[in-house]
């Protein structure tokens, strides 16, 4: 319920491949497999970027999330779901 509310209010980009329920990296290996047999058939030239973003997550301030869902009118109960989830959350290893 709280992900069909959210992706309605914050739309996950088409090119997004994490977090999302498909097989993003079979996809995208495909894609360039195709673009890199492309070029090479048509003898051209291809230059290629890889981004990721590390610790994307990690680097974000949780009053930011949470100003953002606000701001993009998510449902009072999202937010407050969402609030209580970041509340004195603690990583423990064993």
């Amino acid at each position: 319920i709280a992900t069909a509310r959210l992706s309605k209010a914050c739309p996950i980009n088409p090119r997004q491949r994490g977090f999302i329920c498909a097989s993003g990296c079979a996809e995208n290996l495909k894609l360039l497999q195709l673009v890199v047999k492309t070029a090479k058939r048509e003898r051209k030239h291809l230059g290629v970027v890889f981004v990721d973003i590390a610790k994307a997550f990690d680097t974000v301030c949780h009053r930011h999330v949470i100003e953002g869902l606000i701001q993009r009118g998510v449902d009072s109960q999202i937010i407050e779901l969402v609030r209580e989830m970041y509340r004195d959350i603690r990583t423990y290893i064993s």
